[in-house]
């Protein structure tokens, strides 16, 4: 866990249940999450927020899918918001993040990663951990990170991990404009180097000289 300033108990409650709490005294996720990426020592980094709701079968559905794919880079999956009423929360959570999947999915020639619900091999963070923005506190982390690991890895999108997540992104009408603002500005920081027209020539040239069994998996 990441002491990212904490103003509650929170990582009171984490010490006290066993997790090891690393401190990042530069505020903001970006800072926080590449602080706890750097901590971690597993083959695996997995990701989630502090108010995620994991399933009981989160973490070895996330190494099932490791095991089974050598090549894959990072997994991500599936999001439903929490504490608001069953009908509710299927809709507003498929919009949310099916315009997220679908608009970034767009700009980065693949599957984004999710920062509620994601995991990545330690090696791909350790090749891109001086590429990501940490300063930037006005910066999406997961969709910075996802422009740094490139078109050419293996990003997978499983809808099968799922995982809670908490409704304040929707929560008001400032909420939504906050991380839209911030959605176009980690695109337009990245955009002069990372242009989609690129990503997506690269992935496709990619495509065209593997095997057809790894096209297939890369799909």
């Amino acid at each position: 866990m990441v002491d990212n300033g904490c103003t509650d108990n929170s990582a009171e409650v984490a010490r006290r249940f066993g997790a090891r709490v690393v401190a990042e005294p530069a505020p903001g996720i970006p800072a926080a999450a590449s602080r706890g990426y750097d901590a971690a020592a597993g083959d695996i980094i997995a990701r989630c927020d502090a108010d995620s709701v994991l399933p009981p079968d989160w973490i070895l559905r996330i190494a099932a899918a490791f095991s089974r794919d050598p090549g894959l880079a990072a997994v991500t999956g599936n999001g439903r918001f929490h504490s608001l009423p069953r009908p509710a929360a299927v809709v507003l959570s498929a919009l949310y993040l099916g315009s997220y999947y679908l608009a970034a999915g767009s700009a980065l020639g693949h599957a984004p990663l999710f920062g509620s619900n994601m995991a990545l091999r330690r090696s791909c963070w350790l090749q891109v951990r001086e590429q990501v923005h940490r300063s930037d506190a006005e910066l999406h982390d997961d969709l910075c990170l996802s422009f740094h690991l490139g078109p050419l890895r293996r990003i997978r999108l499983d809808p099968r991990l799922a995982a809670g997540m908490s409704p304040r992104a929707i929560a008001s009408r400032a909420s939504l404009v906050l991380r839209f603002r911030r959605a176009f500005h980690t695109l337009s920081v990245h955009w002069p180097e990372q242009a989609p027209a690129r990503r997506w020539q690269a992935r496709l040239a990619a495509g065209r000289t593997l095997p057809a069994n790894r096209r297939r998996q890369s799909a």
